[in-house]
């Protein structure tokens, strides 16, 4: 086992698709995989970042300022507008551009240069190698999942939180009639598929342009992955949109009682 860069080797050896994350090592035993390494590196640039834009501010804003705070502006307007509440939006606007920033920075790590193709080899001859130190998160399913579930909770909460307990599982749980209690179940059944939906999307897409990336790297080195490496910086910022975009609505229906 010895550190090194993936690049004739990797000519070599052929394309090779990984579904389950590459492991680095254990704690206990729960185990460090490159996905998470890379969420880790997300977590800690967006922490400095945060720190270096609060130590910049002005009561008198230049230009990217005050083009940053129109953007805010404009978007925290779309989400009282949705909400129709404007304290619905001061509760909920931070978690849905926390929801955006760090999946929107986490798809824009895995696109750095190093990502994939720095880490240790394992293995010998045939079998040798590369165990990258960095991966892009949401090829990971346990990544995308986590995110999932993180969105689900705040949607079932704010349901919970705006509409009460009770009226709020009335939602799902209805015996009034033979039809309500049907088309709740319709809705439980729903709301539990929100999980899946919600992480397959963002692996999907995620997965299927690092597979792209990879076999524009063995076929045509040296031009085609740059228009492809720039879809997908598009393709991460939408990524990002739908999810935020997606948990903002699915809040807008927990809070609206059944009879709306």
């Amino acid at each position: 086992m010895f550190i090194g860069v993936a690049t004739a080797h990797a000519a070599e050896a052929g394309i090779s698709v990984k579904l389950s994350p590459y492991v680095l090592g254990y704690i206990g035993s729960f185990p460090i995989t490159s996905t998470l390494l890379t969420v880790w590196l997300t977590m800690a640039l967006l922490i400095i970042l945060g720190f270096l834009v609060k130590r910049h501010l002005k009561a008198v804003p230049g230009k990217l300022q005050a083009a940053m705070e129109l953007l805010i502006g404009g978007v925290y307007d779309y989400v009282r507008d949705t909400l129709e509440s404007d304290a619905l939006a001061k509760k909920y606007f931070p978690i849905l551009m926390t929801i955006f920033i760090f999946l929107l920075a986490m798809n824009w790590t895995g696109l750095l240069p190093g990502v994939t193709s720095v880490g240790l080899f394992e293995g010998q001859g045939a079998e040798k190698h590369l165990v990258p130190f960095f991966y892009p998160p949401a090829t990971d399913l346990n990544i995308a999942i986590a995110f999932a579930l993180v969105a689900m909770a705040v949607i079932e909460i704010a349901g919970i939180l705006a509409l009460g307990g009770l009226k709020y599982g009335a939602k799902f749980i209805n015996f009034s009639s033979p039809m309500n209690f049907i088309v709740g179940i319709i809705e439980l059944i729903s709301e539990l598929g929100r999980v899946i939906s919600f992480s397959f999307r963002l692996f999907g897409n995620i997965f299927a342009g690092k597979t792209l990336l990879t076999v524009a790297l063995f076929f045509a080195p040296l031009f085609l992955p740059v228009p492809i490496l720039v879809y997908e910086v598009f393709v991460g910022f939408i990524q990002a949109g739908v999810f935020a975009f997606l948990t903002l609505i699915f809040i807008k229906l927990a809070v609206t009682p059944a009879h709306h």
